[in-house]
């Protein structure tokens, strides 16, 4: 009997894949502050004061914008953080995640 058993060499996939991207959605209503809006536009996803404005009147004509498109986990945490903070000043701001189609 031998201790030399055949050994197989597997070989590990090692392409990883960029992860599937979400937009995140500001929805318009009649009671959130354009300055809430703006503000959190600058906040939470970086935005210089002017392309946050211009967002903010973006979702306030259309009824929605795109605000960002970033990976799920990211999305879902913006969207739950800057909805907490808009219960906490009392505003029914709505955020939606929603897949990127390609």
């Amino acid at each position: 009997m031998s201790n030399a058993d055949p050994i197989s060499k597997i070989k590990p996939n090692l392409a990883l894949k960029e992860p599937p991207l979400f937009k995140v959605i500001y929805l318009n209503d009649e009671y959130t502050a354009m300055d809430f809006v703006t503000s959190s536009l600058v906040e939470y996803f970086d935005y210089n004061p002017d392309t946050a404005t211009q967002i903010t009147h973006d979702v306030h004509s259309n009824g929605s914008a795109v605000v960002a498109i970033l990976p799920f986990e990211i999305a879902e945490q913006r969207g739950m953080e800057v909805t907490l903070d808009a219960r906490a000043q009392g505003y029914p701001l709505q955020v939606k995640v929603e897949a990127e189609l390609n």
